[in-house]
């Protein structure tokens, strides 16, 4: 659907995204259009494309997806456009001057021989020639914004491509598009590929070549985990997403070669087999085993006996600890790194509150870190000592458009002792920039459960430490009294044995309801939610139970039982404002997550009776909406820990509602009950250690809903999506060097 007219108002523009709302004069008519613009001004004639949408508080909008500019239309629309406050100390009776003066010439005049302005009273040569360079910069803008939506690039990603080269837009874009891939956010090879089709580049060009061989190390790293690939491999995979014929693999293999010489990516060996790496990747894992050597290497034994303190430690808690918590305790402070690794119910916490407790009485310094905010809070209320996220505890700072840390190699981290918990969870990237904060001598130490999903991002940073024999490890596999009782803890040994979960015997904690249909599954899922499981326990509500679910697809996903849960627990209501985008419906009161790491987004937070503020809102982060502007589409989330941000409508990309979540993203996360849904579904996702996942996360409750028939399928399935890497490899070798 198209609209054409004259924009008569600009009632909002946020500069840095470019979402703007403007009143288009049509014929006799004015009509608001919302949409990601290049600079529009007042006089200016728009063409635009998109739909109508009709908001609940503003009425009909146009939306649009598409947008080309032109100059102003008539003497007065010219006159409009250089008084709408575009170009500073230009106002109505200047700019009526101007108009009088040179009629339908003006803006060529402007363009091209401003220094005629001058005749013109109130102009002087400084402003003759700051109205020529406003006019020419915003031009060139509009041109280059036209220019890349020719090739479907969308408004707000052309203006960040604009910003990015000026200039030079059309020119770089012309000889090789992609470019894109590495200097601009959000563009990926698959974009920078439609763009190059669209403009005419050869499917063989030495640049898609090139660039397709990088987004096939980087797809595997991002989608897979793995960081090394056989080189053979690599080959014909690239050959394949290329498109291009069998005898193009030589080529390829020429092009991997250069590659290397460029230093983009570094030879080594997998399986005896010749492979390769994306230097970056390879330069972390290899920077990962050689400070782990470091810190082991550095760090002396205490020669302290602590006898005395573990005794007292099970006095005043009254237990008794078990030898392998002892052992765990003991290697503390003889080892420079260990690791403890074991399931719900077996003194993970114990070990560590023991540990703290003998550090503090030898005036040791501790730093408590965990990946996420919901485990540092979780890991704080276990200890009763402070935690942080690791992103924190490295004091996260967000420079010249790139993540950076404040504590590094050179501003180490002032402590003693590193105790991390969660990390399963952590990949290369955080366990790189955590290891070069660590000075040599600190000790650290290493807590995870090894039978976890694996980290989201690349590497296999627990179980490779654990399997190259190097590192010291204690396993905890003792189910102490205090968890014989808990059914949740039983049977999640029980899955992770891959033995059946006990679903008939009846318990407080842990429940089953055999349920058929995934639609059937999923009104159930809302019934216990809404009404069953508060009115089962008085003491919990909606709030405290979360729906974690295997898939995001199909009607017991997370995307279906989203809307279903968000309707029946925050319903529409005249008192809540809403906002939709062309994907999603925000409603003030629904619960929502954040689902990648955005460092730059400022936040602000009540403190001590006062207000601070800072930057970062990251994956994982749980909130509520509890402010909708629909006039601008910004969007305000209450996080958990009480930090507030505000979202524009680029950002809200990154929000979704999180009544039901992914396993995945529950990692590292406690919650009071839990309801999962068992449908069949595909086996590399349904699967033994993924149940097992979801089941440790409740704290106090576990409702499985499905087939019994489907849990035994998962139970059984033992498929583990096999990486790749290299941090094992470097462990067990005897050399190494820090770079």
């Amino acid at each position: 659907m198209n609209l054409n007219g004259t924009v008569k108002d600009i009632i909002y523009r946020n500069s840095e995204n470019g979402y703007t709302i403007i009143s288009v004069s049509v014929e006799f008519a004015n009509i608001v259009a919302t949409g990601k613009f290049p600079a529009v001004n007042v006089g200016e004639y728009v063409k635009l494309q998109g739909e109508y949408v009709n908001n609940p508080k503003y009425g009909m909008q146009f939306v649009a997806s598409k947008v080309e500019v032109s100059q102003p239309v008539g003497l007065d629309g010219i006159i409009k456009y250089l008084s709408s406050g575009l170009i500073p100390g230009v106002g109505a009776v200047t700019a009526t001057n101007i108009v009088n003066m040179f009629k339908e010439k003006t803006l060529e005049i402007i363009e091209k021989t401003p220094s005629e302005l001058v005749k013109v009273r109130g102009v002087s040569e400084n402003k003759a020639k700051d109205i020529s360079v406003t006019y020419g910069a915003i031009k060139k803008m509009q041109e280059a914004v036209m220019f890349l939506q020719q090739y479907d690039i969308t408004t707000n990603m052309a203006v960040k491509i604009y910003n990015a080269y000026k200039d030079k837009t059309k020119s770089v874009l012309s000889e090789n598009p992609y470019r894109l891939i590495e200097d601009i956010d959000g563009i990926g090879f698959k974009s920078a590929d439609k763009i190059a089709f669209n403009m005419g580049i050869a499917k063989d060009s030495q640049f898609r070549i090139r660039a397709g061989i990088i987004y096939c190390l980087t797809e595997l790293a991002e989608t897979q985990g793995s960081t090394v690939i056989e080189r053979d491999k690599l080959a014909e995979i690239a050959t394949g997403i290329l498109d291009l014929p069998a005898e193009y693999e030589g080529e390829i293999q020429s092009m991997i070669t250069n590659l290397e010489i460029e230093g983009i990516i570094k030879s080594t060996t997998i399986n005896d087999e010749s492979a390769v790496a994306i230097t970056k990747l390879y330069n972390m894992e290899r920077y990962i085993a050689d400070k782990l050597k470091v810190l082991i290497s550095s760090t002396s034994e205490l020669n302290i006996d602590i006898s005395e303190n573990l005794k007292e430690y099970e006095r005043v808690n009254n237990l008794t600890l078990h030898k392998n918590q002892v052992s765990a305790i003991t290697k503390a402070f003889k080892e420079g790194v260990i690791v403890i690794t074991g399931g719900p119910g077996t003194g993970k916490t114990t070990i560590i509150k023991a540990i703290l407790d003998i550090f503090k009485a030898q005036k040791m310094k501790t730093m408590l870190l965990a990946p996420t905010g919901r485990a540092a809070k979780r890991m704080e209320e276990q200890t009763g000592r402070h935690a942080s996220t690791i992103h924190r505890g490295l004091e996260m700072a967000y420079v010249g458009g790139h993540l950076s840390f404040t504590r590094n190699q050179d501003n180490p981290l002032d402590t003693d002792v590193v105790i991390v918990d969660e990390v399963s969870m952590i990949d290369i990237y955080v366990a790189s920039a955590l290891l070069k904060a660590v000075r040599p001598g600190t000790r650290l130490i290493l807590v995870g459960d090894k039978d976890q999903l694996m980290s989201v991002g690349a590497g296999n940073v627990l179980s490779d430490i654990i399997e190259s024999g190097e590192v010291p490890v204690v396993s905890l596999s003792h189910i102490y009294r205090q968890a014989d009782t808990s059914k949740i803890i039983i049977n999640a040994h029980l899955i992770n044995n891959s033995e059946m979960p006990d679903l008939k015997e009846k318990s407080e904690d842990f429940f089953h309801s055999s349920t058929f249909m995934p639609e059937m599954v999923a009104n159930e899922i809302v019934d216990m939610v809404g009404r069953r499981i508060p009115g089962y326990k008085k003491e919990i509500t909606p709030e405290d139970i979360q729906v974690i679910a295997p898939a995001k697809s199909g009607l017991a996903g997370t995307n279906n039982l989203n809307v279903l849960l968000r309707d029946r627990l925050n319903p529409a209501s005249p008192d809540k404002k809403e906002f939709r985008t062309q994907t999603t419906l925000y409603r003030e009161g629904d619960k929502v997550m954040q689902i990648s790491n955005n460092y730059e987004l400022e936040w602000t937070k009540k403190e001590d009776g006062r207000l601070v503020g800072g930057q970062g809102v990251f994956n994982g982060d749980m909130g509520y909406i509890d402010q909708i502007n629909p006039d601008n589409g910004e969007v305000f989330v209450t996080f958990e820990d009480g930090r507030r941000a505000g979202y524009t409508l680029i950002e809200l990309e990154d929000l979704v509602h999180s009544y039901a979540i992914t396993v995945h993203k529950s990692q590292g996360s406690e919650f009071k009950v839990v309801i999962i849904p068992i449908v069949s579904g595909n086996p590399m996702l349904y699967t033994k250690n993924l149940l097992y996942t979801a089941v440790t996360r409740a704290k106090n409750m576990v409702v499985l809903i499905g087939k019994s028939g489907n849990i035994f399928h998962m139970v059984k399935n033992q498929s583990v999506a096999t990486r790749n890497t290299l941090l094992k490899k470097f462990l067990m070798e005897n050399t190494f060097k820090l770079s």
